[in-house]
């Protein structure tokens, strides 16, 4: 494993600390869960899914002798963050670190895709982001201290045919993060967007897409896209782009038009 530093810099020693892991079932979610056990980060760990998670639980307990608390909930619903800090109140769970992990992408045309599927997708990648990171950033500035990560994604920087409403909803997660960003850190509040490329991860399983051969060569590894975030949390940077490749994508941007861009990604994501 790669020394990613400790988070919370200047905010203290992270023992004793906590962090909640949204999305923590799969993917990206399991190695933030890992990374920061090993540090002595207790957890809450919080998705759909109960069963994957308890085992998640269980052995991270075993190796890093950390608290964990497991909370299933569907955090599509509207609402749902709120109930979820109100059951971690009712706990006394305080909540240092806020991992926004979850969220999951839709590929294919748009107006092939049921609408419920979309406005589902919507909710947990906007919604659901927006609520968690007011009722827990709330407490965080009221502290003067707390660092939140966001999850958007490489194509949170061009509109993407195929995966229009997805890389719709990542361009949010982004102008939001890096708005909060500033907002927040005078009151003592680090706000980190993570942009990971293609990752190795059940993502395509459950957009049902394609992975083109330049996919398969610019697919990434979760644990270091997951590094990559702690690390630039730790740093105090307002984003990060996974990977040298993924970060020479998104310069190229740059120096394209915007109907270039769209062409580019139609041929990559298509099959």
């Amino acid at each position: 494993m790669q020394n990613t530093g400790k988070i919370f810099g200047s905010n203290g020693s992270p023992s004793g600390k906590r962090a909640l892991i949204t999305g923590a079932s799969s993917g990206l979610g399991l190695e933030f869960a890992e990374l920061l056990a090993a540090q002595g980060v207790n957890l809450v760990l919080a998705a759909r899914r109960q069963e994957p998670m308890e085992k998640l639980a269980t052995n991270l307990r075993q190796k890093y002798g950390v608290d964990i608390h497991v909370e299933p909930i569907d955090l599509a619903v509207p609402g749902a963050a709120a109930v979820l800090k109100g059951k971690l109140d009712q706990k006394a769970l305080t909540i240092d670190v806020l991992v926004n992990n979850a969220g999951y992408g839709l590929h294919g045309e748009f107006l092939e895709t049921p609408l419920e599927r979309t406005t589902d997708m919507i909710h947990l990648n906007i919604t659901a982001v927006t609520e968690l990171s007011y009722v827990f950033g709330r407490d965080m500035a009221a502290r003067g201290t707390g660092e939140i990560l966001l999850i958007a994604s490489l194509l949170s920087f061009q509109a993407v045919p195929t995966y229009a409403a997805y890389a719709a909803t990542k361009a949010y997660v982004l102008s939001f993060g890096e708005a909060l960003h500033d907002e927040l850190r005078t009151r003592g509040v680090v706000v980190t967007t993570l942009c990971p490329g293609h990752t190795e991860t059940g993502f395509d399983a459950a957009a049902g897409a394609y992975v083109s051969p330049m996919l398969r060569w610019l697919t990434m590894r979760p644990r270091p896209v997951a590094e990559a975030g702690l690390q630039a949390l730790s740093k105090g940077k307002a984003s990060v782009i996974a990977g040298f490749m993924n970060n020479m994508v998104a310069f190229s941007n740059r120096f394209t038009s915007r109907s270039m861009q769209r062409a580019s990604m139609k041929k990559v994501m298509a099959p």
